[in-house]
């Protein structure tokens, strides 16, 4: 955002009162004008300064349209700045929210990433699905502005062949894809043919019949197509027997023609995904939360389907390794916004501050009717609005407890993946302590207001952060914060943190697991048969544990805050076994042992032979003596002498010596 230069506040007609000072201050000392009505009888203080030059916020978040409509009559659209405080700090039942309001002008203006988009193109090729007498008549309302086909799932015997539209029947078999590229597959698939007196009659039946379109309409009655379908871009689905969701659902499907922008929400690397090597399961984690089926397998890695991706952050929020980041904006944003925040109320005079995660949606109207009808936020109580609740993990709660908050809340909408966030909050309790975070699973603002009114928070961190990094880095620096830099935090199971342990009875140094793992936290040593582990750069995503053949790997999820877990430790180690014939050292010498003591004299193959001494050669040397054993195979008699020029030139000359 451009720098702010001035800065109107509004008593909103003396319902709330503001903090001249303060609000200057949290925007670096602009100048600050405070008015009565500045959307009706001081509206032309708005006038004034958005003539003047710079950029003017305004913090008003209700007539923000009102104050556009009026920069774009005086050519200073880019001029404005708007931001609301009202709501979330103004209107509330506490005497002095003048801090919270400085830390939300705080926030305001710092910048923010644009997220990446695609293109989607919806050329209006909608299919109806459903009985004739729910879906021909949509259709025939559809069909002026939109390419129709009608399913039918029965076949009146009365049907009139039109041709403003197509006319099947059959039984949807399968369906995929999003908006502008879905795709089906029917069986008995009959379609009525549009020739002939009388009633209209349908062709043979066809199974396995594949077609595409733009947009899905199911008037079915029947369960959805897709998992999480309130999220799937161009399917849309009402119960025929509700006439108002019907017309809904018609206007809907009307307004999915054209070109729209659809974000790119994921941000994925594939050289960090954790999900599998060489066949061997490692991390799910992503594909067992995403709501939408976005997410499939792709040997190694995850795939994600940008297209089918509703945004909502839980396989971000989840993800181990970072390979899958949230792009919407990026995570350094929230960290960045998080810390704005927090120091902006430190600096304003406030104490305690406790920050309130919510939906853009569903939890800003809840805050709004609080305000409005009821006691409003606490003082001290910020809202932070995300795309998206499942999307905050316990990186990012963490991370708000490391700059200085003194309290987590998070508010799910009523189409949140509860499932997630509790999984995320056990995680964050069992690092920041059981007081940390409150879940406020409520469905009214009165509820909402309750809990936040109730709750008496403990003191926040002495030593705030700065959360800079990845998520893991964010956690580690937090954690320390918040616990001795010498802990070691038990953590639940599943979670992406811990160590491993070797049997080293039962290890034979394979190596197998130093192979595969994908974080590079299992090393070697080239000198001598090792195992190294450095449990910061363990995933816990359990792929050594799956590859080694003795079972000789146990995982253990907690978060070593100690020095040493930052660098690599030992975990097995033996000395090489020396070559008998050359001396160079080669493999494990308790293996080599173990092998031969479990096949001299025993096997038939080294009765009588001197092929246990096979085994305790290096690779160059065996190959060495089994080329001259007796009866090798490999021997092919010996090398004939190299004949040269001078041997030509004596034999010419007759000279046999």
């Amino acid at each position: 955002m451009a720098r702010i230069e001035r800065l109107l506040l509004c008593s909103c007609e003396g319902t709330m009162t503001v903090d001249d000072a303060r609000a200057a201050a949290a925007l670096g000392g602009v100048d600050v004008k405070s008015v009565n009505a500045l959307c009706t009888t001081d509206l032309d203080v708005a006038g004034a300064a958005l003539e003047a030059d710079g950029t003017t916020m305004i913090a008003c978040g209700q007539m923000t349209n009102l104050f556009e409509e009026l920069a774009e009559e005086l050519g200073a659209d880019a001029r404005l700045a708007t931001v609301d405080i009202r709501d979330r700090a103004g209107w509330t039942s506490d005497t002095n929210a003048h801090a919270k309001q400085a830390a939300l002008l705080a926030e305001a203006v710092l910048p923010h990433p644009e997220t990446p988009t695609k293109d989607v193109v919806s050329e209006g090729t909608c299919l109806v699905l459903g009985r004739g007498e729910v879906v021909l008549p949509v259709a025939e309302r559809l069909s002026d502005t939109l390419a129709v086909t009608c399913l039918l799932t029965d076949a009146p015997d009365d049907l009139s062949p039109d041709g403003r539209f197509d006319v099947t029947s059959g039984g949807l078999k399968r369906a995929m894809g999003a908006l502008g590229g879905l795709e089906i597959e029917v069986d008995a698939f009959r379609e009525l043919r549009p020739g002939g007196r009388g009633a209209g009659v349908f062709g043979p039946a066809k199974d396995g019949v594949k077609s595409a379109c733009d947009i899905i309409l199911d008037l079915r009655g029947a369960g959805p197509l897709f998992p999480a379908d309130h999220k799937r871009e161009g399917y849309v689905r009402a119960d025929p027997g509700d006439p108002l969701a019907v017309e809904r659902a018609v206007a809907k499907a009307r307004d999915l023609q054209g070109v729209f922008e659809k974000p790119l929400y994921i941000r994925f690397e594939e050289t960090l995904c954790a999900h599998s090597r060489a066949s061997r399961q490692g991390c799910s984690k992503c594909l067992s939360v995403c709501p939408t089926g976005a997410i499939t397998s792709a040997g190694d890695t995850v795939a994600i389907d940008p297209d089918i991706c509703a945004g909502c952050g839980a396989c971000a929020a989840v993800c181990p390794s970072g390979a899958a980041s949230y792009d919407d904006p990026p995570v350094g944003t929230l960290f960045a916004r998080l810390r704005a925040l927090a120091s902006a109320y430190r600096d304003a005079g406030g104490t305690k501050p406790r920050v309130l995660f919510h939906d853009a949606d569903w939890g800003s109207e809840m805050i709004r009717l609080s305000a409005r009808f009821g006691r409003g936020l606490p003082a001290n109580v910020i809202p932070v609005a995300v795309p998206s609740v499942e999307g905050v993990g316990h990186a990012e709660m963490l991370a708000a407890l490391g700059v200085g908050f003194a309290g987590i809340n998070v508010m799910p909408g009523p189409k949140s993946d509860r499932a997630v966030i509790e999984t995320e909050f056990a995680l964050l309790q069992a690092i920041g302590g059981a007081d940390a975070a409150t879940l406020l699973d409520v469905a009214e603002p009165d509820a909402m207001e309750t809990a936040l009114y109730a709750a008496n928070p403990r003191d926040p961190v002495a030593d705030t952060i700065l959360p800079v990094g990845g998520r893991r880095d964010v956690t580690r620096l937090a954690a320390t914060a918040l616990n001795s830099d010498e802990a070691v935090i038990p953590l639940p199971a599943g979670a992406p943190y811990g160590k491993i342990e070797i049997d080293t009875d039962a290890c034979t140094l394979c190596l197998a697991c130093v192979s595969l793992c994908p974080a590079g936290a299992l090393g070697d040593n080239p000198e001598k048969p090792s195992v190294r582990f450095q449990e910061t750069a363990c995933l816990q995503c359990g792929l050594c544990a799956s590859t080694c053949p003795e079972t000789a790997i146990t995982l253990t999820p907690q978060l070593d805050l100690r020095k040493d877990a930052l660098t690599y430790r030992m975990l097995n180690e033996e000395e090489p076994f020396e070559c008998i014939e050359c001396g160079v050292p080669f493999g494990v010498r308790s293996t080599i042992e173990t092998i031969v003591a479990k096949l001299e004299d025993k096997h038939w193959m080294y009765k009588g032979s001197d092929n246990t001494r096979l085994i305790q050669m290096c690779d160059n040397c065996r190959v060495n003596a089994q080329y001259h054993q007796e009866n090798s195979p490999f021997r092919v008699g010996d090398r004939p002498a190299i004949r040269t020029t001078d041997d030509d030139l004596k034999a010419r000359d007759g000279d046999t010596s």
